[in-house]
């Protein structure tokens, strides 16, 4: 089955997923051996889509491929992460004491 949604695309400030005038986006800042997810806005026609989980997995391989640490400052993302113990090891240390797994 082929999937109906576009890409995300990652412009120099955050990734986007956009369909006509609608967008969806995860802030990120680059600092120091980190990036930083700040803000998170999926727009209530993209609601139930999974587009959320897409920009937080987008965000995440970036930062897989670029060999950074993550700082998950969005609630959306704190939460995604919070879900799954084996993306812990990607967060800044000085950020998992925040971290909670969830049954």
């Amino acid at each position: 089955m082929t999937d109906p949604l576009p890409d995300v695309v990652r412009t120099d400030k955050r990734f986007e997923f956009r369909v006509g005038d609608d967008v969806a986006f995860a802030e990120y800042r680059l600092k120091d051996d980190s990036v930083i997810f700040p803000h998170t806005v999926v727009p209530e026609a993209f609601a139930g889509q999974g587009v959320g989980k897409r920009l937080v997995e987008a965000g995440l391989q970036f930062a897989r491929e670029q060999k950074l640490w993550v700082r998950p400052h969005c609630p959306f993302f704190h939460a995604y992460i919070s879900k799954r113990p084996e993306l812990y090891e990607m967060v800044h240390p000085d950020e998992r004491p925040g971290l909670k797994a969830k049954a």
